[in-house]
């Protein structure tokens, strides 16, 4: 995958704005050269060039926004709201840091179309292994919009089907709010706050830039 092809996806992802669709033409140039590509997110194209942006923009806040299982933040996915979040958010940043990347925008590092932006400013090697890294949880977003006929799917596909890592299902299920894991886990030492049980089904205590909860016990090599 080539540096426009990682601007072109995080594009396609972020929350429609008219410069999107001024921009669209320029988007399916950039991926002419790869037609598996662009025959991935046509649907996603054809429904931003022929929609009412209001409509667009409505349609984005229910699909991402209001459904946690689309959720574009990728520790949203592995986390949940467990305190390693916090953690896992630090060490990318200081991923980006190390890059030489740094956001101009507001959102949370972990929002997928400013990871595909960081990503086409990395070597290629590198670009591939923290893909590789993702790609579980790219994976994983595609099925569930897949399976909701969202036209969105086709872009999280696109990214995965250029990993030479083959994607592992999310076996571990994210807290998603404080209530659940009071419920599940029971109260902490303070009597409020959940005692989260970081080795729950293999889950490291912390584990930083990691995008996929579970990984294999042997060293793979990035």
């Amino acid at each position: 995958m080539t540096a426009l092809h990682y601007r072109a996806f995080s594009a396609l992802l972020c929350y429609p704005e008219q410069e999107l669709i001024e921009a669209l033409p320029e988007i399916k140039n950039a991926l002419t050269g790869a037609p598996a590509l662009l025959a991935a997110v046509e649907p996603l194209l054809a429904t931003l060039q022929q929609g009412e942006l209001i409509s667009l923009q409505e349609s984005y806040v229910a699909t991402f926004d209001r459904n946690p299982a689309h959720s574009l933040h990728l520790f949203e996915h592995i986390h949940g709201e467990d305190r390693a979040r916090g953690q896992a958010m630090v060490d990318l940043l200081e991923e980006y840091k190390a890059h030489g990347f740094e956001s101009v925008s507001d959102e949370l590092p972990d929002y997928v179309p400013l990871f595909l932006e960081f990503l086409s400013q990395c070597e290629p090697d590198e670009a591939a292994r923290l893909l590789g890294d993702a790609v579980h949880v790219l994976h994983h977003v595609a099925d569930k919009l897949q399976g909701n006929g969202s036209p969105y799917a086709g872009v999280l596909q696109a990214e995965v089907s250029l990993s030479t890592v083959a994607p592992l299902p999310l076996t571990v299920p994210p807290v998603r709010d404080m209530d659940e894991a009071l419920e599940t886990f029971g109260p902490g030492a303070d009597g409020i706050e959940p005692l989260l049980k970081p080795a729950m089904g293999g889950l490291p205590a912390v584990a930083p830039i990691n995008f996929y909860a579970q990984r294999p016990a042997s060293p793979a090599a990035c």
